[in-house]
């Protein structure tokens, strides 16, 4: 088997990576402690392991290959699971099926790490910073943080009608060709969901580029679309215009807990991951409020087991500090519970589609491998390829091991 190396041209930036780029300083008894835990939880794992040159151990699973167990052990030591994203952006370890080693790793996280110091989390555990707070300012830069990349970058890994979340396939293995036609199927079951016609006031929180807001309009209804993204917001438009759909489709760089009056419908994709558990009441008191009577909420959000999200909650993550910042993915059950507390809405349906997710995540990935070089003209270094990958495969891991779910969920309820 051939592993991959990863050696960008003229290295790593260090201005841009700079918690990738050095090796954190760390005493040998930390060190030492981290590497004893990290082997131990790695010998119980269905994983081939081998240690620089000289150790290898385990007998079936995907190849985990550590190319530099010092600088490795160290990382882990300091920063956890923050510190292991980043050995891997750094090259010091590889895998040639880096979507089976992260799952086992998923599939174990809740025995990866010993009983007693799963308690003592809070005090090894790095915090959120409060930087990433989703106050009305701190959403906007979280969100510019990520969506306003460049469109230009998400138009390299996306289909034609840039949905960036989960699509719904006919089948359980999905193809790039299929892959428009089911990001047409997730959206049409989110707008049968709260019952968009002719006709219908719609609030869309969260527009990404715009395809639900014009498959809406497409159906007869009025459409109001926020989003906190400007880049989005620019392009969202220009598609809308070019559907033909300005006179039914208002797009509004707007925070969601901005927005005033009634809608027949409120559809939200993927975006309550964002909002932060801090803020999840304001979210669904939101939502109550811009409900006419008899209205009805779809949301499609990504969810884990509810211990799991226990556990994490409160954590900085790899992916909040490279990927999207103050975020939270919350559980079923918190949905469910934060919504009866706080409104009069209930969940009146709900579906899951997490393997749909694994695939949509499979062709964004691949496609993202096939434009490497494009991705370089857009000023991404190497660096960037190798983290968005990571990022890509990691989540692609949490739905094919069922530590993730994506559900399609309707709320009913609301004033009278």
């Amino acid at each position: 088997m051939t592993t991959h190396v990863f050696e960008p041209d003229g290295g790593i930036d260090a201005d841009r990576w700079p918690d990738v780029a050095a090796v954190p300083r760390c005493s040998p008894v930390r060190q030492a402690i981290a590497r004893a835990i990290v082997l131990r939880a790695l010998r119980r794992l269905p994983l081939r392991v081998r240690l620089g040159d000289a150790e290898q151990f385990g007998v079936r699973g995907p190849l985990l290959v550590v190319r530099a167990p010092e600088a490795f052990w160290r990382r882990i030591a300091v920063g956890g699971l923050i510190g292991f994203g980043e050995s891997y952006l750094a090259g010091e370890w590889e895998a040639d099926d880096l979507v089976g080693v992260l799952g086992v790793l998923a599939r174990h996280a809740a025995t990866l790490v010993p009983a007693p110091l799963q308690r003592l989390r809070g005090l090894w555990a790095p915090r959120q910073p409060d930087a990433q707070r989703n106050t009305l300012t701190g959403a906007r830069a979280n969100v510019h943080r990520h969506y306003d990349l460049s469109n230009d970058l998400f138009a390299l890994f996306l289909d034609e009608t840039l949905s960036y979340s989960s699509a719904i396939f006919e089948r359980p293995h999905g193809s790039w060709r299929e892959l428009p036609a089911a990001q047409h199927r997730k959206i049409d079951r989110l707008l049968d969901l709260c019952g968009v016609t002719e006709g219908s006031k719609v609030l869309e929180i969260g527009t990404g580029w715009g395809e639900l807001a014009i498959r809406a309009a497409a159906r007869g209804a009025v459409v109001h679309s926020v989003t906190l993204s400007a880049e989005q917001c620019e392009l969202a438009r220009e598609r809308v215009r070019a559907a033909g759909f300005e006179d039914r489709v208002r797009i509004e760089l707007c925070d969601y807990r901005q927005v005033t009056g009634r809608y027949d419908a409120v559809v939200s994709v993927e975006m309550i991951e964002a909002v932060g558990a801090e803020y999840w009441p304001a979210y669904f008191h939101a939502l109550e409020t811009l409900l006419a009577p008899g209205g009805r909420v779809a949301l499609q959000a990504i969810t884990m087991p509810h211990d799991r999200m226990r556990a994490s909650a409160g954590t900085h993550t790899w992916i909040q500090k490279y990927v999207f910042p103050g975020g939270l993915i919350p559980s079923l059950r918190a949905v469910e519970e934060t919504a009866a507390a706080h409104t009069s809405l209930r969940v009146t349906a709900c579906e899951g589609y997490g393997a749909h997710y694994a695939e949509t995540l499979r062709l964004w990935r691949e496609r993202f491998a096939q434009q490497a070089a494009r991705v370089d003209e857009l000023g991404f270094d190497a660096t960037f390829r190798r983290m968005w990958d990571f990022y890509l495969a990691y989540s692609e891991a949490g739905f094919r091991s069922g530590y993730l779910d994506v559900h399609q969920l309707q709320l009913s309820g609301g004033p009278s």
